[in-house]
Formats: C-alpha cells, structure tokens, sequence
C-alpha cells in the first residue's frame, strides 16, 4: 500500500532535520539563480522553488558529508529522488525538484564547472492529469456576498473576491497589484503575470461598481496607518495594518469567508476562483485564444485544459450551431 503524501508540515519538520546549508553553497546557488533569472526572466515564485529545492538537495549531501551539491553523480541524484518517493511526497514536488536540478547543471556545464550533465538519464516521475476544480456560479455568488461591506476590511475582501473572479487573477497577481494598474476610465487592469509578462485585462462593470466603493470609502481609511507612520501607500489592497495582504493571509481569509457562505472551504482556493473565471467563460461560449490572452497563458495547450471543465456549454454550442446539433 502507498505511504500517505507528505503534507507541507511533514516537509518543513523533514528539511528543519537536514543540517544547515553551507554560506558556499548558498552563494552557488544564488550566482546561479541570477544567470537563469538573467536567461529566462523566471518569476520571483519560480525563483524561491528552485533555490529551496537545491538547497534541499545541498543539505541532503551535506547530512551525508557527500560533497558540494556541484559533485553530485547520476546515482546520487537517484538516491534523492527515491528517497523521497518511498517518503511519499507527492510526484508534482519530486518533478520540481528534477526540473531545478536540470536547470542548475545544464548551468554548470555550460560554465565548465561539471565534466557531463548527471540529470541527463533521469526520468521525470510521472503525472497524473489533474482537472482544476471550479466552484458552480451560484457558489460564487454566494462567496461574493459573504463580506461583510460595512467595513472597511470587507469591503477590501469584497472587491479582491470580485476582481479575482472577473479578471481571472492568480493570487500572487492580485495581492501584488499598485494602485497605478487600474485604468478607471478605460475600466482595464494591466497585470504583470509570470516572467514578468504583462497584459491587460477587462474589470467588468460589476467589478468596477465594487473596486470604484473600495478606493472612496474603504482605502483612505485602511491607508492611515502607514500614512501616518509616513510609508509610502502604492499597493492597491490594503490590510488593517495599512500594509498590502499576503497571499496566505488572503488564503486563510477566503477560507473563512467559504465557510460563511455555507461552502466547504476544502473546495475553495483562491487558484479555483481563477479556475471558475475560465470555466465559465467558456460554458458561456468564449473563444480559447481570447481566454489564453486573459488569463496570460503563453500556450494554448494550458488552456485547452478548461475544455474538460466546460462540456455544458461546449454541448449548448454544439446544439445551437451545428447542423446536426
């Protein structure tokens, strides 16, 4: 029988045992993050996995006073990943890991630094094809509605929900938002998404009516704290502390708002709400390549996967448009 998937807590108390990682071999790491940022213009998220993910590897050497991680052989790098296999983390963090590795000694080799390249035989673990999971409209409805906009702290939720769901933002994007994205008269938010690529999305007038209430009533008031300690007030999403939320903080509030609205919070996550964006859109019979540019896909084949989400409205258009429909 399979060994139960490593939760994050199980990983954290696991990394917390693994000895310290070595100021060299953080440098190394970091000198190679600036190349392959330099290279790819990675974003930030993709930046703080790979350089945890190779100083876990580095660390993992170190307990066994194998060598800098720049050493490693093929069977090492074999030994990492079925040890954490038979762990039982999950074969999407395994695979992340071999990708960072690949990256950091397609590197070194490109640097001389390593003879040949000991990620070359290693197998990717294999995937299953997991479908995103969209709440139904009436559950977003009813998520929308359960901020309380009397205050100033609801109606910020109220309008990061609405906005989240009508523009189809990742949470990252969202929280990260300065308040100099918002187009008010052309009623669009310019969006700076993965890799730093940028696109301009429609609020919808809905959306609008909400985030017009947020910066008259609710954002002068959250913004006096940090006026009055004299920061600086550029981001668009405010906390009671005048500071902009983080992503686990709004994570954690939309948890508790699911369970307000009477939806079981395991369900919701503020990725599902993007997912709902797209999924209905398309059961509403939007075009794919517009949905692509929406949701700043940068190929379509990541967007195809909302077509196995959307059969209601692709049999609706079907019957409505085909001959034999």
């Amino acid at each position: 029988m399979p060994k139960p998937l490593r939760t994050a807590a199980d990983r954290r108390r696991r990394s917390a045992a693994l000895p310290p990682l070595p100021a060299a071999e953080a440098d190394d790491i970091d000198a190679f993050l600036r190349r392959f940022w330099a290279e790819t213009g990675a974003g930030r998220a993709t930046l703080a996995a790979y350089r945890a993910d190779l100083g876990l590897a580095a660390r993992w050497r170190v307990a066994r006073a194998a060598g800098p991680l720049r050493e490693a052989r093929r069977e090492d790098l074999f030994a990492l990943l079925a040890e954490r296999a038979a762990a039982g983390y999950a074969p999407r963090s395994t695979a992340r890991l071999l990708a960072a590795l690949r990256a950091y000694f397609t590197d070194a080799l490109r640097q001389g630094r390593v003879a040949s390249d000991p990620t070359a035989l290693l197998d990717r673990p294999g995937l299953p094809r997991s479908l995103p999971k969209a709440l139904t409209e009436s559950e977003v409805e009813a998520l929308l509605q359960a901020p309380d906009v009397a205050t100033p702290t609801g109606l910020a939720e109220r309008t990061m929900l609405e906005l989240l769901y009508a523009c189809g933002l990742r949470v990252s994007e969202l929280v990260g938002l300065p308040t100099l994205a918002v187009n008010r008269r052309q009623g669009v938010l310019r969006v700076q998404g993965k890799g730093g690529a940028e696109r301009l999305v429609p609020i919808g007038a809905e959306a609008q009516h909400w985030l017009e209430r947020y910066l008259a009533e609710a954002r002068p008031v959250l913004a006096r704290p940090a006026l009055a300690a004299g920061r600086t007030v550029a981001a668009l999403f405010l906390g009671p502390e005048g500071r902009s939320p983080s992503r686990q903080q709004f994570w954690s509030r939309l948890k508790a708002l699911a369970a307000r609205a009477g939806i079981d919070p395991v369900r919701v996550t503020p990725h599902g709400l993007r997912h709902s964006f797209a999924t209905h859109l398309l059961n509403h019979g939007a075009d794919l390549r517009a949905l692509q540019m929406l949701l700043g896909h940068a190929s379509l084949s990541t967007t195809q996967i909302y077509t196995h989400l959307a059969r209601e409205g692709l049999k609706r258009l079907h019957a409505t448009h085909h001959p034999r429909g």
